[in-house]
């Protein structure tokens, strides 16, 4: 059995539509789509975007050198290509997986 509410729609509305504009705001199409936009050609084919939730994107590398690389060298410059790519996206960080 469900539980009741004394609360009114009216009253409920705000939340709901901010949970809305949230969601819409992430935009992970834009951000997988963006990514070979950003990375360097010569490492495009060796990395694939794979999901991007709650402000994180996830990078699947092909070798562990070219992961060492991004990790180590390039995470923060690629992180704040895509910031000024989508600034109505909410980014904060990149992830990176060998796969």
């Amino acid at each position: 059995m469900s539980k009741l509410t004394n609360k009114h729609l009216k009253d409920l509305l705000p939340s709901i539509l901010a949970d809305i504009a949230g969601k819409k705001k992430e935009r992970p199409d834009l951000i997988l789509a963006g990514w070979g936009e950003v990375i360097e050609e010569k490492w495009r084919l060796m990395t694939q975007a794979v999901s991007f939730e709650k402000g994180v994107l996830m990078v699947k590398v092909k070798n562990a050198a070219l992961y060492s690389l991004l990790v180590q060298q390039e995470r923060h410059k690629l992180l704040r290509k895509l910031q000024d790519k989508f600034p109505e996206v909410e980014l904060k960080n990149i992830i990176f997986r060998i796969g």
